[in-house]
This record gives C-alpha cells, structure tokens and sequence, in this order.
C-alpha cells in the first residue's frame, strides 16, 4: 500500500464499516483508542508520512491567500501549544477563542487539544454580556481574539468584572495592545516541535454554548472521541475526496465548523477550502468554486436559494462532485434548480450541537428531496410519542437516540445542569426535543421542535412544513409559524412573514398566502393569521425565536 492510500484510509483505523450491495453504509462501529487525540493522530500523523500534502487553502475578502501543508499545521499547532504553555495554560483548563475563520483559528485548535485544554468557540457576534455571561459560566482562563471589529473591546469590559486574571491573545492585531499577548509576534519566538502531551480519548476537548432559542445558551460538552463519529459526516455525507477540496460555509463560532473544516475531512486525506468573509455575497463564493475548483459543498438551503437568485449560469461550476446542505428548511424549487444547474442532488442530513450525524441521505442511497433520510449507521434513531411509546408511521413523535449514557458522537451532558442532563437523557434514550414523522421506507421528515408544535383544534401541527410551503412564495423572504392564542379555537395557526422586495402587506396577500398553503397542504394547516413584518426575532446564531413571537402574542392576547 503507498503512502496516498495510507492517508486516504487513515479514517478506517478508527471504525469498522460494512455495505450493502448497493455500495450504501450500512454498519458503522468506531475504534477509539483510549489515548486518541485528533491533533496527534491525524495531523501530525499525515505530516509525518506525507508533509507535503494540501491540507487548507485559505483565502479573504480582502485577497489574501495562503495554502497550508500538513506539515505546515503541525508546525503552527506546536508553535501555538508552545505559547499557551508558556503562559501557563495547561490541561483542563477552559480558552474561549472568538477567531471568525482567520487560519490562526486552525493553529488555536490543534494546540488546545495537543495540551489538553478545552476549546470554547465562539462567534465575534457576542456582545459584553454574552463574553461575561461565557467567562463566568465556563470558568475561562483565557481568551483568543480576532483584532477585527469591536468584539476584543467586548472582551476587554467583560473580563474587567472578574477580579481573577484572564489571559488574552490577540490576532491579526497591527500594533502591540496594552493587556494583550500578541499572538502572530508570539508564534515566531515559539518552537515548532512538541513532545506529545499524554491525554485521554475520555478527557474533554469542546465545549459548545447553544445559541439558546429559549433561555440562557446551554453548555455542551465533547469529548477527544468526538472527531471519530465526523468520518461518517465527511466520507459517507460530504462524499469527500483525498485529493479534493471540500467547502463548508459556516464560522468558526458554530459547531458547523468542526462538522466541515476540520475532523472528518482531514481523518480522510481531504483538503479544505476556507474563504474569511465578513458580508455574504453570492457572486464571490461562486467565484472561489469556480476558481479554486472546489470538489464537495456544504451549506444552509438559504445560500443555495442566493445562488438561485444570483443566477449560477455564468459560473463554471463542474468541478463539483458532491452537494449537501442542513440547517433549516429546502424547498422544491432551490433543490430543483441547483440540480438543473449542476446535475446534482442536494443531500439533507439532520445533527445537532450535541450529536454528530443523526439523520442522512448517505452516499449512493436514494436521496428524497426535503428528507432528512435515515438514521445514521452509527446512532438507533427512533421517534416517541408524548407517552414514551414508539410512534406509529407517518404520525408526529419526537427524535430520540437509544443509547443509555454517552458514546461516540454523542456529548457527555450539558454541564452545570444536572436537571436539563436529566430531562433530555433519561429511560436509556437521548431525547433531541426536535419532531418529525417516518415514512414506509424509513426517512425521516422534520416537524419542528417540540416546544414548537402547534396543537389546534384536535391536530399536531409542525411549523417546518408550512413555512417550508409558504418560503416557495415568491412574495415570502422569511418566515416563522407559531400557535397563537385564539378565543374561540385556543390555539391558531400564526405566519409571520418578510416580505421580499417589491411585494407589499395587503389583506389580499394575505388571502393569497392562506390560499397558497391549502393547496399545497392540509387545509387545516394553513395560517389563519399573517402578520407581516420587517425583521424577525433571531439569535445570534441566525436561529428564529419563535419563542419570542408566541410571547408578544400571549402578552398581547393578555392586554386585550
């Protein structure tokens, strides 16, 4: 076997996998050695048999470029480990690094996983209070920061409240800041080689904060085994390529990242492409995979309804091999387009911040377009009723995973929250608090959260599918569905809608939208309420609050 081979099936030292006869997955069982860490074992590995391999090409919107070797990250990452320890972080110890997708994100965390200390990413959206609220919850001991906007000045007031010290490292700075190690200066006194820093499979190496839709953000936690459950997420969801590039648009501050620039592609020998971008344009990122010839790409619905409307004609776009998209609602029409325009499917999946992979159209199965496919090889995904009994075909129930304590892919609880540990894992199932219903052939199609199910008159009533519906109106940019307190019924169906430009709010908009939904679905799904607004509530992370309108609604419904 040559070196390349080697590399590109570096991933199958880690699992054991078999097929069908139609070549689709169909068992999947990780190996974890009780020493595995992500850092060593595949970074360092591959640097060490191939060092010239492409392991990122990373470019900005301000035309910066540079392509990274594996033996380059190997060499960043130690120099990186070297200054942390230097400063006296050490195993366990907790570094919020706020990084956007500078490349110093990639050197950070190699290096926190090399000493054994725990990562916290985290998006430069947070202000003051979600710095402090992160520092004070997770007990940080440093933070990494991008010099770029306003967020280390956030930093800076948030960690003035503590009365311990708090190390800060800044990156891309362009002069030295007073309270602040310079982290790029600080890289250059460092040495590139690194003894290996004994750690266990078991330890934890991420924590997530939630973007907290309801409520404050949750903590969870993963541990160095985490990686090992994304070789299903890259070579048997994002189909990537050893010699490719592969795409994933997503920050660095949401678990997305780790899903599709990072573990599951680097454990399969596959290069990624990152491009460092503050606004969203369509036109630049099809430009970049045109340019850079990327291979596989991943990315919300919303980015490939820009790409619709963008026009992808004047592109050149056949080096794509692979299409995959998560997150939130695909409608028939984007799904429809974009394989007109490139020959390919869009593959859905469905994971969360504390899972891996949970539900997957896999490769070489039968993709339906809108479902979330089936459960992954390596998780028992099933569906509950309210009552904890299973729940009959193509009737509502919530996702659940039966496991009775944590595995691969799975994180460890939600940290400093028996309670919520307790209410979301319990009688040997993890309970997702996210619905959907199974079909005759065993995918799944998404409902909506169970906070978020509406039931009126007699019916349980997903949100997804009606805004699903109501999102292929060409008047609807955006749009969330909620219960809203009704009189007579109890509880309505609500669409609070955004309208797309040059469309304006009149009752005979309404009727047409009301009318629109009941020819695509159930008549008694439809919105007996639309209210049209410019913006809706969301988190920092993007996320509708529905939480938010049902409250202003209730309040209001309260006034009257």
């Amino acid at each position: 076997m040559t070196t390349m081979e080697n590399v590109a099936l570096l991933y199958q030292k880690y699992c054991k996998e078999s097929f069908d006869k139609h070549g689709v997955l169909k068992t999947w069982e990780p190996v974890v050695p009780g020493d595995f860490n992500f850092a060593y074992d595949c970074v360092d590995y591959i640097a060490g048999v191939e060092p010239d391999r492409r392991a990122m090409v990373w470019t900005s919107d301000r035309g910066e470029e540079r392509t990274y070797t594996f033996a380059d990250m190997r060499d960043y990452s130690n120099r990186t480990a070297n200054l942390f320890l230097k400063n006296g972080i050490k195993k366990g110890d907790k570094v919020l690094v706020i990084l956007k997708r500078h490349y110093q994100f990639w050197y950070t965390i190699l290096a926190l996983h090399k000493i054994g200390a725990v990562i916290i990413p985290a998006t430069h959206l947070l202000t003051e209070k979600d710095v402090q609220y992160r520092v004070e919850m997770a007990d940080v001991s440093a933070v990494v920061c991008t010099a770029d906007g306003d967020v280390s000045h956030a930093v800076d007031a948030a960690c003035a409240r503590f009365d311990r010290p708090i190390q800060k490292y800044l990156a891309r700075g362009t002069a030295p800041r007073q309270g602040w190690v310079d982290f790029d200066a600080g890289l250059e006194d460092c040495a590139p080689t690194l003894a290996r820093i004994p750690i266990r499979s078991d330890d934890p190496c991420i924590i997530f904060f939630t973007s907290g839709t309801t409520g404050y953000p949750k903590m969870v936690e993963h541990t160095h085994c985490y990686p090992i459950g994304h070789i299903i997420t890259a070579r048997h969801w994002h189909n990537v390529v050893p010699d490719g590039l592969h795409l994933t648009v997503a920050d660095t501050g949401w678990g997305k990242a780790l899903w599709g620039k990072l573990y599951g592609q680097w454990l399969c020998g596959a290069g990624i492409f990152v491009y460092d971008f503050d606004r969203f344009h369509p036109s630049d990122l099809l430009e970049k995979i045109q340019q850079y010839r990327i291979t596989t790409f991943c990315a919300p619905p919303t980015i490939y309804r820009f790409f619709i409307k963008e026009g992808m004609g004047g592109y050149d776009l056949s080096s794509l091999q692979w299409a995959t998209t998560a997150g939130e609602a695909l409608n028939p029409e984007v799904y429809n387009r974009f394989l007109e325009y490139t020959g390919l499917p869009l593959m859905e999946a469905f994971g969360q911040t504390e899972t891996t992979v949970l539900l997957v159209n896999l490769v070489g199965s039968r993709c339906k377009p809108g479902s979330m496919g089936k459960s992954s090889p390596l998780f028992d995904v099933r569906l509950l009723s309210e009552d904890g009994t299973p729940t009959p075909m193509g009737e509502v129930g919530e996702v659940v995973v039966k496991a009775s304590g944590p595995q691969v892919g799975l994180f460890t609880g939600y940290l400093k929250n028996p309670e919520l540990t307790q209410k979301a894992w319990h009688d040997g199932y993890y309970h997702t608090g996210d619905t959907a219903w199974q079909d005759e052939d065993g995918y799944f199609w998404y409902v909506g959260r169970t906070d978020d199910v509406i039931k009126a008159s007699g019916y349980r009533i997903g949100p997804f599918e009606i805004e699903s519906v109501l999102m292929e109106h060409p008047a609807v940019m955006e749009c969330a569905v909620t219960g809203a307190p009704d009189p007579v019924r109890g509880t309505v169906v609500k669409a609070t809608v955004v309208l797309t430009r040059g469309y304006a709010a009149s009752d005979a908009l309404v009727k047409e939208l009301q009318d629109y939904v009941k020819r695509q679905t159930a008549p008694y799904k439809y919105p007996r309420i639309v209210e049209f607004i410019d913006e809706l509530p969301k988190t920092i992370s993007g996320k509708i609050r529905r939480v938010e309108i049902k409250e202003k609604d209730l309040a209001s419904t309260k006034g009257d």
